[in-house]
């Protein structure tokens, strides 16, 4: 079964590292996408804004292309919907460029355009700390202890600049992705666009009630708006109080307990690789099928095809100028 994948930190790793997208040791190589039978994969550009600023970003996307042009014969960027469809008629992977913290556009929304021109097609807004768009549920430094992990903000959501940011990046065609960002972000968000949104890497609240993932009445919005959230492989948002490693049956609950509140259609892969410290029985990209072989008692082939990629593929075609 193919699949799509809405986030991976890897090229942010492999830029630190001066490592090689074809072979690495990460859970994301090129040899290890083929095997895993990957569509498409999201590439976002992680920056810290504690210690580094938005030339760090421009250098890891420079970084990005000529991984991607040293093994040109394996995999492609898109910057269409069309693309994607193109790529897979020449047997190559599709790689979609994405940024997880906004505010490396340095509070200037003119630079949302030149993102956009360097290909980048879904932005995170927040990471775990506060910037000029929004907030956080929780701050990373000050609030690393467990139980404040369960706080949700439900008080400090988009700023007036925020608004502003969300409304040029559906002017403009890039997917607004509100993992990470407090829950009173998340319904700024529903209140301020008018397009199918996404939360990229996160996963049920009610399954595992850490303030990373999303509540009922949130899968249910971003349902009728028409989005999808990605499935976070990383344990500590798929098992509570476990956070050495990740089953697959406790994925598979994720997924059930998803589809069960938001349908089928807001269900989506979105695993965070190279972004996770624990271990888990998915040891890398190349045994995503193992989670497909584990879902097919509980979901029919279209059902399948949706989780797989279909319901991710449909935000993209909607969404993409």
């Amino acid at each position: 079964m193919k699949y799509v994948d809405m986030h991976c930190d890897t090229i942010t790793s492999l830029y630190r590292s001066n490592g090689s997208l074809l072979n690495n040791d990460l859970h994301i190589d090129l040899n290890k996408l083929r095997k895993g039978e990957c569509l498409l994969q999201n590439f976002a550009i992680f920056t810290n804004i504690e210690k580094e600023d938005s030339s760090f970003t421009k250098a890891a996307i420079d970084y990005y292309y000529k991984q991607l042009e040293e093994n040109k014969d394996l995999i492609k960027p898109v910057f269409s919907y069309d693309d994607i469809i193109e790529n897979e008629k020449e047997g190559k992977i599709s790689a979609l460029l994405t940024l997880e913290e906004g505010s490396v556009i340095d509070n200037n929304l003119n630079n949302l355009g030149y993102y956009y021109d360097k290909g980048v097609r879904m932005i995170t807004l927040t990471w775990n700390y506060p910037n000029g768009i929004g907030h956080p549920n929780f701050i990373y430094e000050k609030d690393r202890d467990h139980d404040k992990l369960h706080t949700i903000n439900e008080k400090d959501g988009l700023t007036p600049f925020g608004i502003e940011y969300v409304k040029r990046m559906e002017e403009l065609g890039i997917i607004v992705d509100v993992s990470h960002l407090s829950d009173a972000g998340f319904y700024d968000v529903l209140k301020y666009t008018d397009k199918p949104f996404v939360a990229s890497h996160s996963n049920a609240r009610a399954v595992c009630p850490v303030a990373r993932n999303l509540s009922d009445e949130m899968i249910r919005k971003l349902s009728d708006r028409g989005g999808v959230t990605g499935l976070n492989y990383c344990s500590a948002f798929i098992e509570d109080l476990n956070e050495e490693y990740t089953t697959i049956e406790n994925m598979v609950r994720h997924i059930r307990h998803i589809v069960d509140v938001g349908g089928i259609d807001c269900i989506g892969l979105g695993s965070d690789f190279d972004g996770i410290g624990n271990k888990l029985e998915i040891v890398d990209a190349s045994g995503v099928q193992k989670l497909y072989v584990a879902l097919k008692p509980y979901f029919s082939e279209d059902e399948l095809e949706k989780i797989f990629y279909r319901n991710v593929l449909r935000v993209y075609k909607e969404v993409f100028n």
